[in-house]
C-alpha cells in the first residue's frame, strides 16, 4: 500500500504573509525604528509578543559576536520554547542563523541539479551513506553537510570516519571540487558555516529546549539554507527510539519544515519513517558502512533499500528529473543495481582521504575482505532465543543503549568511539524462531558482556504465537510543499 501522502503543512495553498501558525499570534510583525535591548525582547517573546524580523537579526547578531550572555540565551530559548513562534518569525529566525556565517556558493549552471537529505536521527540508519552516491550516480549534486552521534543515535560523519583516511572537515573550495569530480561529499559542519546554530544547540542542550519546534526547524533548515540547495528530503523519525514517540508529534514538525521551506523558497518534502525497530540489519560504525555497501552491491535489507529508494525517488520528482516518485524510486534502485552508486561511492571516498587503493579494496571486495579491511572489535557474542516464536519486534532503544555503553556512542562532545563496537541482528521481522537460535551477534572489545547488558538485548526481543508475516515498510507518510500536493 503506499504512504499516504499529506499537504503541508498549514493550508492547500502556498503560504501568504500574514497567514501564520502553530504558536504565536497572528497580525503583521512590529517594525520599531530602533533596535530593541536584549532583555526588551526577552520580556516581549516571554509575555507572549512577537519578534520582528529586526529584532530576531539582533538577537542572532548578539549571539555571534558575544555581547549576549549565556543567561540570556537561556532566557530567551526556554521564552521561545513556552510561547512558540509562528511561520513568519521561523522563517525569519532561520534566515538571521543562516546568514551568520559563510554562504555556500556554487556555478549557477547546478542550481536545478543541488539537492539534500537530512535525518532527524535514528539507530541503524545509514540512508545517507548510500543515497548521497546514487542522487550522484543520477546526476544531481548532493553538498550534504551531517552531524556526529550523539546520545543513542549514530552519526553519519563517525561511520565514515570508521574509514581509515576519511576526513570530513572540507574547504567550500575543495567541496566544489567534490562536486565536480564526484557529484557529492558528506561534510561536517564548518565553525565559519551558520555558528550562531552551535553556538544555540549546545545552549538547547543544557536548557531543556532541544524539543522546541520553532528551534529544531531553524536549526534543521538553516544549514540547508546555507548549502542554496533547490530540493531538501527530510526524514522525520517517529517512535520509541525517535526524538517524537508519536507520529502525530512527527508529523507537527514535518509540517513546519514544509511551511517554512515554502516561506524560504526552498522546496522540501517530509518523510515520517518509523523508528522503533533499527533501520537494517546492522547498528555499529564499522558495520553500517558494510551495509551500506550491501546495498550499493544491489542486495542488503529490504527495509534499508526501499527507504534509499523513496527518499531519492521524492528528490528526483521534486526537481522535475522524474514524472512521479515511483519513477524517480526507479532510476535510484537502477544506480544500485548496475554498480554506478557504489563507484561513486568509492571516488567519494579516495576524494576525501581514503587511500585510493583501499576505497577500490573496499567497493570490490566480498562482505568477509571488506570487514578485514575496517576496524572490527575483538569479541562477538551470540544470544539466542529465549522460546519459540514468531519476531514481532526488536527494540531499537534498549539495543542501541547497550551498544553505547560499550562504546559506540558518546555522551559528550569530543569523546571518543569505539568503531568496531556493534551488532547484527540475524533475524527479521515477521521470522519464526525457535528457542536456541542465535538472533543477535554483537560486536564488543570488552571481555563479555555483563548481566545486565545481556538481559536487557534479551528484553529488546520481542515474540508472539501468531505465523510468520512480511515485515512492513518504515515509510509511513509523507508531506509535500503545497503547490506539489495536486500533482
Amino acid at each position: 500500500m503506499a504512504a499516504p501522502v499529506t499537504p503541508g503543512p498549514l493550508t492547500s495553498t502556498p503560504v501568504a504573509p500574514g497567514d501564520l501558525s502553530w504558536g504565536g499570534p497572528r497580525g503583521p510583525p512590529d517594525t520599531p525604528p530602533e533596535p530593541k535591548q536584549l532583555p526588551e525582547l526577552i520580556r516581549l517573546k516571554r509575555d507572549g509578543g512577537r519578534l520582528s524580523e529586526g529584532d530576531i537579526r539582533g538577537f542572532v547578531r548578539a549571539v555571534v559576536d558575544g555581547s549576549a550572555q549565556g543567561v540570556q540565551i537561556g532566557a530567551m530559548l526556554m521564552a521561545i520554547r513556552l510561547q512558540g513562534m509562528d511561520l513568519e518569525e521561523t522563517v525569519a529566525l532561520t534566515q538571521a542563523l543562516a546568514k551568520s556565517g559563510e554562504q555556500l556558493k556554487w556555478p549557477e549552471a547546478w542550481h536545478q541539479q543541488l539537492v539534500d537529505k537530512h535525518s532527524t536521527g535514528g539507530v541503524g540508519d545509514k540512508v545517507s551513506l548510500v543515497l548521497a552516491p546514487a542522487l550522484a550516480a543520477c546526476g544531481c549534486k548532493v553538498p550534504m553537510i551531517s552531524g556526529r552521534g550523539l546520545g543513542h543515535t549514530g552519526g553519519t560523519l563517525d561511520k565514515l570516519e570508521s574509514i581509515p583516511g576519511f576526513t570530513v572537515i572540507q574547504s567550500p573550495e575543495q567541496m566544489q571540487g567534490l562536486l565536480e569530480q564526484v557529484g557529492c561529499c558528506i561534510v561536517g559542519q564548518s565553525k565559519k558555516l551558520v555558528p550562531a546554530d552551535g553556538i544555540l544547540y549546545e545552549a538547547r542542550d543544557v536548557t531543556a529546549t532541544v524539543d522546541s519546534l520553532p528551534l529544531i526547524t531553524a536549526s534543521i533548515l538553516s544549514k540547508k539554507v546555507v548549502e542554496n540547495l533547490s530540493a531538501l528530503v527530510v526524514d522525520v523519525k517517529f517512535g520509541a527510539a525517535a526524538v517524537f514517540p508519536s507520529q502525530a508529534e512527527a508529523r507537527e514538525l514535518a509540517g513546519a519544515l514544509v511551511g517554512v521551506g515554502t516561506g524560504l523558497g526552498l522546496r522540501v518534502a517530509a518523510a515520517l519513517t518509523a523508528m522503533d525497530h533499527p533501520l537494517g540489519r546492522t547498528v555499529g560504525h564499522t558495520l553500517e558502512v558494510e551495509e551500506a555497501l550491501l546495498c550499493m552491491d544491489g542486495t542488503g535489507p529490504p527495509d534499508l533499500r526501499d527507504l534509499v529508494t523513496r527518499l531519492g525517488g521524492i528528490l528526483l520528482w521534486l526537481r522535475g528529473h522524474a514524472e512521479a516518485p515511483d519513477e524517480g524510486a526507479t532510476r535510484v534502485a537502477a544506480t544500485l543495481d548496475d554498480g554506478s552508486a557504489r563507484d561513486r561511492f568509492e571516488r567519494m571516498l579516495a576524494t576525501q582521504g581514503v587511500d585510493p587503493c583501499l576505497a577500490r579494496a573496499l567497493c570490490s571486495g566480498t562482505p568477509t575482505q571488506r570487514r578485514q579491511l575496517l576496524p572490527h572489535a575483538r569479541e562477538q557474542e551470540e544470544l539466542l532465543a529465549p522460546a519459540d516464536g514468531t519476531v514481532e519486534l526488536v527494540r531499537a532503544l534498549p539495543l542501541a543503549r547497550v551498544l553505547h555503553e560499550l562504546g559506540a556512542g558518546r555522551s559528550r562532545a569530543g569523546e571518543p568511539l569505539r568503531p568496531g563496537v556493534g551488532a547484527e541482528l540475524l533475524v527479521g521481522v515477521g521470522q519464526r524462531l525457535q528457542r536456541g537460535t542465535p538472533w543477535l551477534r554483537v560486536h564488543l572489545d570488552a571481555p563479555a558482556l555483563s548481566g545486565p547488558q545481556r538481559r536487557a538485548l534479551q528484553g529488546a526481543l520481542v515474540l508472539s504465537d501468531r505465523a510468520p508475516f512480511a515485515a512492513p515498510s518504515p515509510f509511513a507518510e509523507l508531506i509535500l510543499p503545497p503547490t506539489d500536493t495536486q500533482q
